[in-house]
């Protein structure tokens, strides 16, 4: 079981890296400086990730009437923006891969500073669990070490040798969707008895609604064309997992029941926006075609 777990670890590891490094690869730098300097853009994105869904969050695990595990987990994962399924999601849905990459790293720098005071306050206005107390510079260095770093390299390599990056990029991307896909299965097979045990509990109905809500969010919150809003969806509506597991760890103890919970959202919610990335890249690709 532990070398299974190290297994998982490793592929997780692998999949972040190496689709940063691939987003890099195809984003130029000019059109990288264009959205970071779009400040509605910014301001927008801003706002319906890091006070809306933590507030969504709040709401519709008061509405489901969660018990503590699975109330705890919901608000963890709203209070967590950037994962990088997000610029996954941007590539599947063929929107524009670029501005969401580009949101996406921001959104993890910004995420790794504002997740715990976002968690700890409204976890206390909620009066469930214990508060939130985390190593924030902790949380900086694994979203630098994972994120930022191999797409800076991507984006480098993309800006000095333009032929070295187109002809990296497919094998990148290869590789990222190999180990999207053995990443998804290890979620399942991983925590299937956690999810069986939750059924009744609303956590998957909840953790399947937040998606949907937070896609709806990113989209209407956002400027430019269609496919930059769905773009900005995608990347709203997946959260990053690792403040929410760093929190249950320091702040819950490695707690079963809200690892099982926070499994339990995360799956469902990739359940709820998987398919509208698909099809909405297969009608891209039909139109183009």
């Amino acid at each position: 079981m532990d070398a299974l777990h190290l297994l998982f670890n490793a592929v997780t590891v692998i999949f972040i890296a190496v689709t940063m490094f691939a987003a890099g690869l195809a984003t130029p730098l000019p059109a990288l400086r264009a959205i970071l300097t779009d400040f509605p853009l910014l301001l927008l994105a801003l706002l319906a990730n890091l006070v809306l869904l933590p507030l969504l969050g709040w709401g519709l695990a008061t509405l489901f009437a969660l018990p503590a595990a699975g109330f705890i987990a919901l608000v963890l994962i709203a209070s967590s923006p950037g994962g990088p399924f997000g610029a996954k999601l941007s590539m599947v849905q063929k929107g524009d891969v670029v501005a969401g990459t580009a949101m996406q790293v921001l959104l993890a720098a910004v995420g790794s500073l504002t997740f715990g005071p976002t968690s700890t306050a409204v976890l206390t206005m909620a009066e469930i669990g214990q508060g939130v107390s985390l190593d924030v510079a902790a949380l900086v260095r694994t979203v630098a070490v994972l994120q930022l770093v191999p797409f800076a390299v991507g984006l480098v390599v993309r800006h000095y040798a333009p032929p070295a990056a187109l002809s990296w990029h497919p094998a990148a991307d290869v590789v990222s969707n190999v180990t999207f896909m053995m990443v998804l299965a290890g979620m399942l097979l991983g925590s299937w008895r956690d999810l069986a045990a939750l059924l009744g509990s609303g956590a998957l109905l909840a953790g399947f609604v937040l998606a949907v809500a937070a896609f709806a969010a990113g989209t209407l919150l956002s400027t430019g064309s269609p496919p930059r809003r769905t773009t900005m969806g995608g990347i709203a509506s997946v959260r990053n997992v690792g403040p929410p597991l760093a929190a249950v760890g320091i702040a819950f103890n490695d707690e079963r029941a809200v690892l099982g919970a926070l499994a339990a959202v995360l799956v469902s919610g990739l359940a709820a926006v998987l398919p509208i990335a698909a099809v909405l890249g297969r009608r891209r690709e039909e139109d183009t075609g």
